[in-house]
């Protein structure tokens, strides 16, 4: 095999300075409190709960299996991200990965579906979790009561914020415990001690295929798992508020998806264990059934602490989202590709954190959060049209690193893949069109409009991004680096006086 350098490590300003910026941030995000970052947003607690239910009813439970997959076609994508922070450890994630692995108005693109798609998110899962504290109070949740339940989620997620990256690190933390806590230690709770059916019925369709193929009916399940995986990419839009980045930040993302995918199988699976009519739930009679199980499992006092877990994880996840859609905003302003760019890219003195660009990340969503109020039938469209955004933004990085590796680059960073690395990058690439297909699949409803809203809503974002591209030519205002993957790695590996190994 030819020679190729052996990656060795620059400090993180050093590090910085190769990549054209100062090292302006606090850098006081251990791995584990980076890692809960990645969780917290990932949030199985949130996702298994959200979707529970309808995955039973289209799949049965063998829809169980969509997180073994996802979770797998997931990790291949982390690793390829691992390689890309591992060389370019800069805030914003998509953004700049996207920019120094193509260009300017590739990136561009990428990162206007990707903010948009991580706003729709931040407002998703607010309203999701308006329903836990309505239960926990014993408020009748009506569409006035969730708008104020959301509204508070979101300004309190954004104190948090505004607080600074250790108050951030502190409560993500908190976070990561209340979701081991309500996913792994209730998952195992209910199957060692409450469950009604042996681990067989994972295998048992229970009748949903009705006449057709189970194959369809598998297919349509896979959001179980699709709607799951992301969130690990919000360990890399911090990276500058992480000590030694490069090193962590891909071990942080593993762990996310790892840790994450377990926790989501102790809790689905403990759900379907221990559900005392699952009949009902898959014939999709019992369309909200959670409380139920926990209510017959746990009593009406365990239901409650479970909701202030529940609350906790939530809280969590909104602030995780916030400081990722924050920083990739920032990232957008610094290098001037977005309106108001100077405004948006100021930094607190005091705080070290980007404020504007963290007011826009609560605004908008409590905006949207209005209109929700205002029409209750836009809260699925608009969060399945946010996992579609984040999936196709996530392969506009993979393609980008497959483009380059096709030109001759090897990743400098001190996480490495190796001669793997080509392979892996295809794999993932497959696997995330594979994904979008499913995704993006119109419904079979009969309604134009409701079967086609996630495609209608991302071509509404796609086109008016490009619209403003080539109206505005926001890449004409931006001398920042672009397409240097390989001439950062040369650089890289000029400066650490990087020696040849044999592999």
């Amino acid at each position: 095999m030819p020679a190729e350098p052996e990656v060795t490590h620059l400090d993180d300003a050093e590090h910085l300075q190769v990549l054209g910026y100062d090292d302006s941030f606090n850098r006081s995000m251990s791995l584990w409190a980076n890692f809960a970052l990645g969780f917290t947003y990932l949030s199985p607690l949130v996702g298994v709960y959200s979707l529970f239910a309808v995955a039973l009813t289209i799949g049965g439970p063998p829809s169980i299996w969509w997180i073994v997959i996802v979770g797998c076609g997931q990790l291949l994508v982390s690793l390829v991200f691992g390689e890309i922070v591992s060389q370019y450890p800069i805030h914003g994630g998509i953004y700049p990965w996207a920019r120094r692995l193509w260009g300017r108005r590739y990136a561009w693109m990428a990162a206007w579906v990707y903010i948009w798609a991580m706003i729709v998110t931040i407002t998703a899962v607010a309203e999701f979790g308006a329903g836990f504290v309505a239960s926990l109070f014993d408020l009748e949740l009506t569409p006035g009561v969730n708008l104020a339940i959301t509204l508070g989620l979101l300004l309190l997620a954004f104190v948090f914020n505004f607080s600074g990256t250790k108050t951030l690190a502190r409560v993500a933390q908190i976070g990561l415990a209340a979701e081991l806590i309500g996913v792994i230690g209730l998952g195992l709770y209910l199957l060692i001690f409450q469950r009604k059916h042996d681990f067989g019925i994972f295998f048992d369709t229970m009748g949903v295929e009705g006449d057709g193929s189970y194959a369809v009916a598998f297919l349509g399940a896979a959001l179980a798992g699709l709607f799951l995986f992301y969130g690990f990419e919000a360990c890399g839009d911090v990276a500058e508020e992480v000590s030694n980045p490069a090193k962590r930040i891909p071990r942080a993302m593993m762990m996310t998806i790892l840790v994450g995918g377990v926790s989501a199988l102790f809790s689905f699976g403990g759900y379907v264990l221990a559900a005392p009519n699952l009949e009902a739930i898959v014939s999709g009679e019992d369309a909200d059934p959670i409380p139920g199980i926990l209510a017959d499992t746990l009593g009406p006092v365990g239901a409650k602490i479970f909701l202030l877990v529940a609350i906790t994880a939530f809280i969590s996840c909104v602030l995780s989202l916030q400081a990722a859609a924050s920083r990739l905003l920032f990232s957008f302003a610094r290098d001037g590709m977005i309106p108001g760019h100077t405004w948006l890219a100021k930094v607190s003195p005091r705080n070290k954190v980007p404020t504007n660009a963290l007011i826009v990340a609560c605004t908008v969503p409590a905006i949207i959060s209005v209109l929700i109020f205002l029409n209750g039938n836009l809260l699925v469209p608009i969060t399945s049209f946010a996992v579609l955004g984040i999936y196709l933004a996530f392969q506009m990085v993979v393609l980008a690193s497959l483009r380059q590796r096709a030109k001759g680059w090897r990743p400098a960073g001190p996480f490495s893949l190796r001669g793997a690395g080509v392979v892996v990058n295809i794999l993932a690439l497959a696997y995330g069109v594979f994904a979008i297909v499913l995704i993006a699949r119109p419904g079979e409803s009969g309604d134009v409009f409701a079967d086609w809203v996630v495609l209608i809503g991302l071509g509404i974002v796609l086109v008016t991004g490009l619209a403003y591209l080539f109206i505005a030519r926001p890449d004409r205002k931006s001398s920042a680096p672009e397409g240097d993957a390989i001439a950062v790695a040369e650089a890289i590996r000029t400066r650490t006086g990087a020696t040849p190994v044999r592999r």
